[in-house]
């Protein structure tokens, strides 16, 4: 195991599995403030040559489900309630 520190770092590999045009010709990982994101990257051609064009979202699951990394807010039904 590493004791290397991800925190604000990131990384993007070449898409060997790329399926269609539309999808990206990179793909890898970004830590940003200790939240764990991914990343895509398409070549683009632009006025001045070509560029790299990024997207950042939240991780997926394999079977497409979005991981939120959001703190779960845990319901008290045991205090009365006003209603």
């Amino acid at each position: 195991m590493s004791n290397y520190d991800n925190t604000n770092s990131g990384v993007l590999f070449k898409n060997d599995k790329k399926g269609n045009e539309k999808a990206p010709d990179y793909k890898g990982k970004l830590n940003v403030n200790g939240k764990d994101l991914e990343l895509a990257g398409w070549i683009r051609e632009g006025k001045t040559g070509q560029f790299l064009s990024l997207k950042v979202s939240e991780p997926r699951a394999k079977d497409g489900t979005v991981y939120d990394n959001k703190p779960k807010t845990v319901f008290d039904n045991s205090t009365d309630l006003p209603f």
